[in-house]
């Protein structure tokens, strides 16, 4: 066989394993996100669950002692959003009677526009309902579900680490498994350092985005500048939804069209700078995997997974571009993966 007949072999069968690959992915995504996002978790819980069983704790109350921890730090931030939304309520009550004076004057002009009675616009709309309520009711459980497998995924990732270690150990080739130790220390590295990276850009985000707000005069400017910070966790989407509230609170406190303007232009300016500069520079570098891999990953988890997919498959393309750095068979797609300085480094450096 040739050296290009062969190398058409391999692409196709490169090209099959991708295909199928995706299909599971698909139709498993119910198994497979909260099942990696518990892996996520475990993996950046290690080093403290490690440390406490160094300190003569039992693995069990060290694992608890990891889950408590991280349910506090959520409890922190949900606290914190709860107080400035209190603090929001005080002036709902003003907004919500000049939204239903804005929403009467959007009923007329759409009476007069369109011929569409107050009362068939109401009856299509109370007709839909049953469907976002249904799709609404849906997509809480499915949330709450996942919400409640993490974390006993997490906890048995922790308890039975050395189960899974050994299970590497034997599938593995034997070629491989001296490094084997290194490159599972090295992608818990890598997940505590993606975390700490998107917590910095989650930071950074809310502070210009607040910074902008207050600029313009906009009322609680650090609730909604933070909201629209931690909803960047969802590519492109969260944004636009979360952009909608300090839009419709500039508008109706000011009743002037400029200022929402001003905020769409303020959020405009600060997506383009973290999605650009701040997040391929802060945690492209903390993955060390280049902008172009980090682009198609999102893209492709979108596809595959929806909003859990453009999270998770970002640190999936670290991992593969840790495994590739130790596969010499993989050069190729680490040279792909990594960022352009650093690409073979790693590997001419074990030679």
């Amino acid at each position: 066989m040739t050296n290009q007949a062969h190398s058409a072999v391999n692409t196709l069968k490169y090209l099959q394993i991708i295909f199928f690959a995706a299909i599971i992915l698909y139709f498993g995504k119910t198994l497979f996100i909260p099942l990696f996002l518990g892996l996520l978790i475990a993996m950046i819980l290690y080093p403290v669950c490690k440390w406490l069983e160094q300190r003569h704790f039992p693995r069990s109350a060290a694992i608890a002692v990891c889950l408590l921890i991280v349910t506090l730090l959520f409890a922190g931030v949900a606290a914190l959003l709860i107080w400035q939304i209190n603090v929001f309520r005080q002036d709902a009550p003003e907004l919500i009677k000049k939204l239903r004076i804005t929403g009467e004057e959007v009923q007329q002009w759409i009476t007069e526009s369109f011929g569409l009675t107050t009362a068939n616009w109401m009856e299509q709309g109370i007709g839909n309902t049953g469907g976002i309520v249904k799709a609404a009711i849906d997509n809480t459980l499915n949330m709450l579900f996942m919400l409640f497998l993490i974390p006993i995924y997490s906890a048995l990732f922790l308890y039975h680490r050395r189960v899974f270690v050994r299970f590497l150990q034997r599938i593995v080739s034997s070629r491989y498994l001296p490094q084997l130790n290194m490159v599972l220390q090295k992608m818990i590295d890598v997940y505590f350092n993606y975390i700490k990276g998107m917590v910095l850009v989650y930071i950074i985000v809310g502070v210009l985005n607040s910074i902008g707000l207050l600029a313009l005069g906009i009322e609680h400017a650090f609730l909604f500048g933070m909201l629209c910070a931690i909803m960047t966790i969802i590519p492109y989407i969260g944004i636009v939804v979360s952009a909608l509230l300090p839009i419709s609170v500039a508008w109706l406190s000011t009743g002037s069209i400029w200022y929402p303007i001003g905020v769409v232009g303020i959020f405009a300016v600060v997506q383009y700078l973290e999605a650009n500069v701040i997040f391929p520079r802060v945690v492209g570098v903390q993955l060390n995997v280049s902008t172009w891999a980090m682009l198609v990953a999102i893209i492709a988890g979108g596809i595959l997974w929806g909003v859990s997919g453009m999270i998770l498959f970002i640190p999936f393309v670290a991992l593969l571009k840790i495994s590739t750095d130790y596969i010499e068979e993989w050069e190729p797609l680490n040279i792909l993966l990594s960022r352009s300085d650093d690409a073979g480094k790693l590997r001419r450096s074990t030679k």
